[in-house]
Parts: C-alpha cells; sequence; structure tokens
C-alpha cells in the first residue's frame, strides 16, 4: 500500500488549483487542508475538489493551517509578494514545503528563506516546474550527457501571452512580482544555472514595457511590468546563456524553445511540440545529419495543468523527497539563485547597464 501523505495548500487561485488537480492523480497524496483569504478563490479550490473535498479544511491564513496539526506538507502558492509572511508560520510546524517560484520577491527575503529551511528537518523544494517538463528533461539529459560535445552557448526563447488576471491584480506591478524578470523568468534562470552547470557573473538585459498593459489604470496608477526583453549572462565557465522574452507573442507554434550549441553538434528542444532536433557539425557545404525526434508526454499529466505536464511530475519527486525516497532536486539556494538573477537583470533593464552579481553579494 502507498504510504499517504496529507496535503495542506495555501493560496488557491489559478496555480493552487493546478496544484489540486495534479496532487488528484499522485499515488498517496491527501489533501486535508486549504488556507486563502479570498472566499472567491477557497471556491475555486472546492469546485477543483470536488468530492474529494468532503472533510477539507478551510483555513484564513497560513498560520492558522500550520496550527492545526492535519498537515504532513504543504504547497505554497500564494501571491510572490506574501511568500514570506506565509512561509514563516510553516518554517516553525515541521511540516515539508513546495514553495512557489520565485521564492521571494527580494534578495532580503529569499536569503531569510535560505536561512530558515537549512534549519529544517523536513523536505524544502522551491517549485521549479520547468526542469520537470518531460522533452526540457530529456534535453538537459542529452546536454549533460555530452551529446553536443562541450557546451559553449545556451538560448531559451518563451514567446507567450501577457500576464493573466489575478486576485487584486497584483501581478500589473513590481513591486507585488519582483518584476517580470524575477516573476516570469526565475524559471528560465534556473534553467540555465541548471544546464550550465556554473554560477552568473554578470548579467545584461535590455527590457521594457511597450505593448501590454500600457493603457490600463488600477487606481490612477500605471502598471510598470517589462513585456519583452533579452537577457544575456555570463556564467564563470565561460559559458554564455541568452534568453529572448516576448509577452505579446501568443500566436507562436512553440512557446518555448531552448538551443544547446556545444563545440560538436546542437540541440533544440521545442515545446509544446515536444521535438528534439540534433545537428551535428558536418563541415562546410556537407550534407546535413539533423536528428528529430518527439518526447511524448503521458495525457494524464497533460491534462492535470498547464505547464505541458510539469507539475505532475514535479510532484511525483516531491511526494517521494516526503517520504525519505530522495534528495530534494531543487533547493532554496536554487531558488535564491534565480530571484538573483532576476534582480540583476531588473536593475539592469531599468537602469540599462551590466550589472556584476558581486554587486548583490554573489
Amino acid at each position: 500500500m502507498v504510504e499517504q501523505v496529507r496535503y495542506g495548500l495555501v493560496g488557491t487561485g489559478m496555480m493552487g488549483v493546478e496544484h489540486l488537480q495534479n496532487l488528484a492523480v499522485t499515488p498517496g497524496a491527501v489533501v486535508t487542508a486549504i488556507a486563502d483569504p479570498v472566499s472567491a478563490s477557497l471556491g475555486w479550490a472546492r469546485d477543483a475538489l470536488g468530492m474529494r473535498g468532503d472533510g477539507v479544511q478551510e483555513f484564513a491564513d497560513a498560520a492558522a493551517l500550520a496550527r492545526s496539526g492535519l498537515v504532513d506538507a504543504v504547497i505554497v502558492a500564494s501571491p510572490n509578494y506574501t511568500h514570506r509572511d506565509v512561509l514563516a508560520p510553516l518554517f516553525d510546524a515541521d511540516v515539508a514545503i513546495l514553495c512557489e517560484k520565485p521564492l521571494a520577491t527580494t534578495l532580503e527575503d529569499a536569503r531569510w528563506v535560505v536561512d530558515r529551511a537549512a534549519q529544517m528537518t523536513r523536505p524544502f523544494w522551491t517549485a521549479m516546474e520547468y526542469r520537470y517538463m518531460p522533452p526540457a528533461a530529456a534535453f538537459i539529459d542529452q546536454v549533460h550527457g555530452g551529446r553536443i560535445g562541450r557546451l559553449r552557448m545556451l538560448s531559451i526563447r518563451e514567446h507567450r501571452f501577457p500576464f493573466l488576471p489575478k486576485v487584486g491584480d497584483w501581478n500589473r506591478f513590481s513591486r507585488s512580482t519582483g518584476g517580470t524578470m524575477v516573476e516570469k523568468c526565475c524559471h528560465f534562470f534556473d534553467l540555465m544555472r541548471l544546464i550550465v552547470q556554473s554560477e552568473p557573473v554578470r548579467v545584461y538585459c535590455s527590457g521594457a514595457m511597450d505593448v501590454n498593459h500600457v493603457d490600463e489604470r488600477y487606481d490612477g496608477e500605471r502598471p510598470d511590468i517589462i513585456d519583452n526583453s533579452y537577457t544575456t549572462v555570463d556564467f564563470a565557465n565561460g559559458v554564455r546563456a541568452m534568453l529572448d522574452l516576448s509577452m505579446f507573442a501568443d500566436g507562436a507554434e512553440n512557446q518555448e524553445e531552448i538551443t544547446a550549441v556545444g563545440d560538436a553538434a546542437r540541440l533544440d528542444v521545442l515545446i509544446p511540440e515536444g521535438a528534439l532536433v540534433f545537428s551535428p557539425r558536418t563541415g562546410f557545404l556537407n550534407p546535413k545529419q539533423v536528428e528529430r525526434q518527439v518526447i511524448e508526454v503521458d495525457r494524464t499529466a497533460l491534462d492535470a495543468g498547464s505547464h505541458h505536464g510539469s507539475t505532475f511530475y514535479q510532484h511525483q519527486k516531491f511526494i517521494a523527497a516526503v517520504r525519505g525516497e530522495i534528495d530534494v532536486e531543487v533547493t532554496a539556494r536554487d531558488g535564491l539563485m534565480a530571484v538573483a538573477i532576476g534582480t540583476a537583470a531588473e536593475i539592469s533593464a531599468r537602469t540599462k547597464r551590466v550589472v556584476e552579481m558581486a554587486e548583490l553579494g554573489f
């Protein structure tokens, strides 16, 4: 019989509901408590739980949920700016924690999380779903396995839809999100570190808010979130990486395209198409030798969320860590470093200069 793990969820908005949908198909996962100060959001969770919601306790905040003693693990999916306040009582409750990205909106808060997580006896896991998209995971395995030779260049493109509406419109302002380069792009900076296997040295970002939200006003205030950018990151091992972001390109056939170029070959992954394209060097005017394969994703995983199955696969790993079967794969420090690169990119875009990571204490 599969060992049951009792889950609590703090933050029952769109991403929180996706977590509930994935827990429903995770063997041994049982939701016992949810918390959100907004009644409408709690209603979305009830709808997602359906009959599984019978007996699930509802709380107004994380502190009350933490005191309940009803959970073994807690998922934090509340707005970015709330993470420190939400995590504080959870750290004192001796529960495993899966905290959604970004870890925090400021480096001070992210460092605080790292310090508190280091004192835990239970797992702390930063939710970086993009690592677990099956095509991306296969791509990473092949790069690390040496298929392209020695990695020298990495580029990531996300051409997607604008930010969606959120409760209270909190995601329209950098003070609540950490800025687009933290909120959205921490995923990609995490992928850069994972793939390159080195630490960032300097960051240059050219970005602006040019199309989305320009005519919106909230209590007379104009949003200030970047909607397109190019970011270059130099790593300590000499590899350079680039992120190309557009949040007004929702007509693109593939939302994510990642390319790794080594001294022997190039490898691309296209998502959601799921294609891996391997292009070895052939020499000038010689015939190309391109190999193409499609990485299939289980339909159950695809149907449980909007992140190409990644939330499902992440949950299978997290619950294994909660049971002590594997080590944590995405640590609080990984979350901190993704926030740090994003913070450097935000500073760079707004001041139009290169930012050395040493300026931020790294």
